[in-house]
């Protein structure tokens, strides 16, 4: 009880006095975060809004297989994304391997489901209220993924707000393709895992307090953004 004490009053420490490792893991963390997060939205938003504007023969099958890898294991992402890049891959010539590259690549695989699949189920919603609308107007289907994605974008920033919550705790898929290198990849969810098996609790705490802190400010702005949108709505 006396070490874990000592452990959160050195890790308020490190907290108060911006110590410099703890804020080079956690805004690395947010980096690469944020860069996966960027180019999985790319992807999935548009994927989610072409999903409920079109109807095509394998429609039902590519919802299904998004929701699907919803729950992929991370592992199982970190395991494929390192075969692909290590020597004898195909990609491993680009050397890739250990870098942020490689961890932004993972967490992209892991948050584009999420995304693409909340945001759809939101877009889907919308189109049913602007289906005869838009058609009437003998729109374009361009057009009309354009106008989904401009009126739900409430909605999917909360879709975007969760893949960033899933993409920042993520540990197993980072520590593989990452390596977990002090100063190059090294994030807050495997420097926890490395100091607690270390025995260093003050930063393992500090880490898991921002942690934390990211966590409850996503879930307070997704509840946010979920009650405005009921309000535009009504």
């Amino acid at each position: 009880m006396l070490e874990l004490w000592d452990g959160l009053l050195a890790a308020g420490r490190l907290l108060i006095s911006f110590d410099p490792d703890l804020l080079e893991i956690a805004l690395r963390s947010l980096q690469v975060t944020g860069v996966a997060l960027i180019v999985a939205s790319l992807i999935a938003l548009p994927l989610a809004a072409l999903l409920a504007v079109r109807r095509f023969r394998l429609r039902r099958a590519t919802i299904a297989v998004l929701n699907a890898l919803m729950g992929l294991p991370p592992v199982v992402v970190g395991l494929v994304v390192y075969v692909i890049l290590s020597r004898s891959g195909p990609l491993g010539v680009l050397g890739l391997l250990f870098t942020p590259t490689a961890m932004i690549i993972a967490q992209v695989i892991i948050i584009v489901p999420l995304i693409a699949s909340v945001g759809h189920q939101s877009l889907r919603d919308l189109w049913a209220e602007y289906h005869d609308l838009l058609l009437s107007m003998n729109t374009t289907q361009r057009q009309r993924i354009m106008t989904l994605l401009w009126d739900g974008r409430r909605a999917l920033l909360t879709a975007a707000l969760a893949g960033f919550g899933r993409g920042i705790g993520e540990v197993g898929a980072i520590m593989i393709v990452g390596g977990n290198i002090d100063h190059v990849t090294r994030v807050m969810t495997t420097a926890i895992a490395l100091e607690t098996g270390k025995g260093d609790f003050a930063l393992a705490l500090g880490l898991g307090f921002v942690l934390i802190a990211l966590a409850i400010m996503v879930n307070l702005a997704i509840h946010w953004l979920s009650q405005t949108e009921r309000g535009r709505r009504w």
